[in-house]
Order: C-alpha cells, then structure tokens, then sequence
C-alpha cells in the first residue's frame, strides 16, 4: 500500500475521530495558533461517554469549554503554561497547573513520567512524499506523537507548511480529520509610550549581530520597533509573533552574525496574526525546532551575542522574579524565562534581561515590590537576574550585594514609590538611611 492509499483509508470525520478517546486517558493538544479546534469540539461532543480524561497542554486559543464547571469529572485540565481561556479554571481549582521549564516538559513524556494515551494535532496537507508539517507549532507535539498511543490529525488545507524538524509521516497517524479554515490568530495590541519607553533602555542594551529571544506582547513589540538602525540581528528564540516580520522584511534580521544555524531564525512557535501564518509558509529563513532543543540553555549559550528578553510580575528588592503567579493565584507559567536567562548568561557577550513596566493597576501599584506578594512563585531567582529593565532606567544586579541590588531597583522604580521602598530597605538592613536619601533626591 503506497502512502495516499494509506492516508485515503484513515480519512474520517471528527466524531469518528475520537473515539479513540477513552475514559481515564491522558491527551496531549497541539497549541497556540494550531489548536485543533475541531477535534477538540468533537472531544467535548463526547462528555456524556467519558470519565476522568485530562487534557494536557501548553497555551492554546480558542473557548477550552472542556473546562466549564458542567465538565467536572469528565475533562480535567492539567497547564504547562496557562492562557486566559484556562486560567480562571486553574484559579478556582477545576484544573490544574504544573509549574515547570518549558525546556523539560517533553522529558516528562519519554521518561514515562507522564505518559500519554492521544494526541490531537493540527497539520498541513502531505507533500509528495506523504508528509505532513506541524506549521505553526512544533513546541512539545512533535515529541508527544512519538511517545502518545494514538495520533489524530486535523489535515488543514490552510495551515502553513514550515521548515525545520516538523514533519510526519502520514504513516504515523491513527486517524485523519480533512478541514480548511483559517487559523486561530493572536492579533498584536498596540504599544503605549511607556512601553516604548522601557523598549528604548532595552535596545540601547542590544549590540550589533546579536541573537535575541524575545516573546509577544506590548514590551517585545516595543522594543522590535526599537530595532531598525541594529544590523544583521538573529533569531533564537522559543516563540515569535508578528513583530519579526518587518525586520525580516527590511533585512535588519537576517542571521548573517549568528554563531549557530547562521542564516536561520531558530524558533519553536510562531504565534501571531494571519500575517504571520503566511510569513512562515514555506520560508526556509525559519528553522522550526522542538522547544527541548530551542530553550535549552546549553543550546541557547552557543549563540554569541544572545540577548533574552523576558518579562515580570513582580521583582523584590533583592531581585527575586516573579512571572507566573499573582499571590497564590497562578496567572500563566514558567515558560522559557529561566531556559533563556540562564543560556544568554553563559554566552559570548550575553545579555539576560528582565523588562517590565515599573507599575500595574494604572499605576497605583509598584512592580518594583518591597517583597513578592505572599503566595508569589520565584520563576528566576536572584542569583540568575543580571539586568532589570524599567521605563525609568536600567539596574545591573549580578554579582551585586543586597545593599547594592535595593539600590538599583529602587532607581529604576516608579518615583511616588521610592520613599517606601527605601523605608522598607533601611528597616531591612539592606541599605542605611543615608543611602536612601540620595535615591530619594
């Protein structure tokens, strides 16, 4: 049998599809913009059926109605990284959260760790060779269809076909599901001045030639449109969103100074708008990687000039990092943070960065914290954070002592919160009082 005879015969519909569900099973579902939605929905059809599935992934789009209180006892949840379509269940108990590397997850697969049973993916349609593409997303779905009992796939016609480690054989699904329909999108907000401003302080940081890893979101697209007059700037980075293109376009990121796949924007997840979708379709510029490989430190520290830009929650005074938590309230995930933090450390003219706004709640909370909120998570701990980047200037922490750690952050904290930081690092014995008043000043 030939592989278009064979990929003929596994053609079902969705319903069909899933059967191969059964109850107590664990699913693994492909993320961000390739959630397969139709699968999924065909999942949930089967409630009444099932017991005690859970679902696994990292942030997807899209409703998760599995979720719903309705589903208790049928679907539970388990988060790698949570978006806002889980995190009010994760929030009230009827899901879970694993705080853990992105680095390390598809371990947990082949250690047996976490063993699953499905995995529900979303793909291109086969070359003339009979394979597929993951398109938008290798992340851990690559290694969960070879560890994973049964592999279902949605054949979308308009899912895009990348370059890289991202291809199956048709040979190696259980059961297809054919569709054609856009892709979930992540449309990029626009950027304030503040955030602008805080991108100014971390391009003046960025050398020329030099590899970035950077995510989506007001600060990264701020500080991608910062970037314009750098030259020959590389991509290593778990994820990109919409910001990469026009510096792609323009030639300011082409790759040519990069010490590891020079040429190639080494990614694991392009997450963004239609726009995106069809920048990465069959462009060889984009090396698709599983994320074991992308945010593996050791991988990311053999890229000269590797500049992670990460974000925050919360930073103490000592420079602890809060980014996935809000009290005891888990609020998203690890994800690359420390994987990037810990590679640019090791590397040749590295630059970890920690950029955040200065405030939150329309500025009437100080993200520069005295300490983390009580019930915080410690994603980077203190002994990892070299810079910390606010729109109000730029701290240098590593190496430094607490004395010295209370100084900087309170220079780069919002101006009506300094008095108070500064009382609370004299009451602390970080600092002594006279130190504090020439912050003040």
């Amino acid at each position: 049998m030939n592989w278009r005879e064979e990929y003929r015969n596994k053609c079902v519909d969705a319903a069909e599809a899933l059967k191969a569900v059964r109850s107590g099973d664990r699913v693994w579902v492909h993320s961000n913009c390739a959630t397969p939605a139709t699968l999924l929905n065909a999942l949930v059809a089967r409630a009444g059926e099932l017991r005690n599935v859970e679902i696994v992934h990292i942030k997807t789009m899209g409703d998760a109605e599995y979720t719903r209180p309705e589903y208790a006892g049928i679907f539970r949840h388990r988060a790698m990284f949570m978006g806002e379509n889980v995190r009010e269940a994760v929030v009230a108990g009827r899901a879970d959260y694993t705080p853990i590397f992105l680095s390390d997850i598809e371990g947990l697969f082949s250690s047996g760790n976490l063993p699953l049973d499905v995995v529900l993916i979303q793909v291109s349609p086969p070359d003339d060779h009979g394979y597929v593409t993951l398109g938008t997303t290798v992340g851990c779905t690559l290694n969960a269809t070879r560890c994973a009992r049964t592999v279902i796939a949605e054949v979308n016609e308009q899912m895009p076909r990348t370059h890289g480690e991202t291809a199956i054989h048709v040979s190696r699904i259980s059961a297809i599901v054919e569709t054609s329909h856009p892709l979930l999108e992540l449309h990029p907000e626009p950027f304030t001045e503040l955030h602008r401003r805080v991108a100014e302080n971390v391009a003046s940081l960025i050398p020329e030639g030099a590899t970035l890893q950077t995510g989506i979101g007001g600060i990264p697209d701020a500080v991608l449109a910062c970037l314009g007059d750098k030259r020959d700037l590389g991509i290593h980075s778990e994820l990109v969103g919409d910001g990469v293109i026009d510096l792609m376009e323009s030639g300011v990121i082409n790759g040519e100074r990069k010490t590891l796949h020079r040429g190639k924007a080494v990614i694991s997840i392009a997450l963004g708008s239609q726009r995106l979708i069809d920048f990465v379709h069959d462009n060889p510029a984009f090396e698709f990687r599983p994320i074991c490989y992308t945010n593996d430190p050791f991988v990311v520290a053999q890229n000269d000039r590797m500049v992670a830009i990460n974000s925050a929650l919360q930073v103490d005074l000592t420079g602890q990092v809060c980014a996935d938590s809000l009290g005891t309230k888990p609020y998203s995930g690890f994800g690359g943070q420390v994987d990037f933090i810990r590679g640019a450390s090791r590397s040749k003219g590295g630059v970890p960065i920690i950029a955040l706004l200065s405030t939150a709640r329309r500025g009437t909370v100080s993200r520069i914290a005295p300490m983390l909120e009580p019930g915080s998570g410690v994603v980077t701990s203190r002994a990892d954070v070299h810079y910390v980047v606010t729109e109000h200037g730029i701290a240098y922490l590593h190496g430094k002592t607490l004395r010295e750690r209370a100084e900087a952050l309170i220079a780069i904290a919002d101006p009506r919160f300094r008095d108070e930081l500064g009382d609370f690092a004299v009451r602390s014995h970080y600092m002594e009082r006279q130190a504090a008043a020439v912050i003040y000043a």
